[in-house]
């Protein structure tokens, strides 16, 4: 058996039978983003915990970290998302600090 790789850099097994017969055996490897997907998770769950002071500044900059670094991965399609949610925290979070102080 021999492994050789096509034009989308995904293994490609090659077995020839006694008779002549060539077997053809394409693994399809999903490609993942792990930080763009934290990023995102971390972002929605800013956006959720936002009335909370210090856990939701937290969670909103790691959110926001993990996010901007996913988007020099691929995909890219949760980092950018999770780059959006962490825009939309850090408003939410500033609107509820400048309530607050307003308030007191």
């Amino acid at each position: 058996m021999t492994e050789q790789r096509n034009t989308a850099d995904q293994p490609v097994k090659r077995k020839v039978g006694a008779d002549g017969t060539t077997v053809v055996v394409n693994t399809v490897v999903k490609k993942s983003n792990g930080v763009g997907t934290a990023g995102f998770v971390l972002a929605l769950l800013g956006l959720l915990v936002s009335w909370a002071p210090v856990v939701g500044w937290v969670v909103w900059f790691l959110g926001a970290v993990f996010s901007v670094v996913g988007l020099f991965r691929s995909p890219r399609g949760l980092a950018i998302a999770g780059t959006v949610l962490s825009f939309i925290d850090v408003i939410v979070i500033l609107s509820l600090a400048g309530l607050v102080g307003i308030l007191l």
